[in-house]
């Protein structure tokens, strides 16, 4: 049998995953970057960049796509991402706390 605090454990991650947001998988970057127009800012020593530039990417089919966005989709796009870590965290979570009470059940079926 379950010990009760790994039992208590399980069902506190299982609630706590009915509490994330909505999710997306893949990287968010800010970037600047010049434009390689003569005589302009970005062309100067040292250099003036343009942006800052967002770009979100992420495999599809095993290549990565990137897409552009702008601030008020990064930061959407930036939580969204923090969600989905977070719920990779748990779910590895959960795998270690199963994991600890199934072998405790099977244990108990050998004896």
């Amino acid at each position: 049998m379950a010990r009760p605090r790994d039992e208590e454990r399980y069902k506190q991650l299982k609630r706590s995953i009915a509490d994330i947001g909505l999710i997306r998988r893949g990287s968010l970057v800010r970037r600047f970057m010049p434009c390689g127009a003569p005589g302009c800012r970005c062309q100067n020593d040292p250099p003036e960049l343009h942006g800052p530039y967002y770009q979100w990417s992420r495999k599809v089919r095993g290549k990565t796509v990137t897409v552009r966005l702008t601030p008020e989709q990064a930061e959407l796009m930036h939580e969204w991402i923090a969600h989905g870590r977070r719920l990779a965290k748990i779910v590895a979570e959960i795998e270690k706390v199963a994991y600890r009470i199934t072998e405790r059940e099977l244990r108990k079926l050998r004896s």
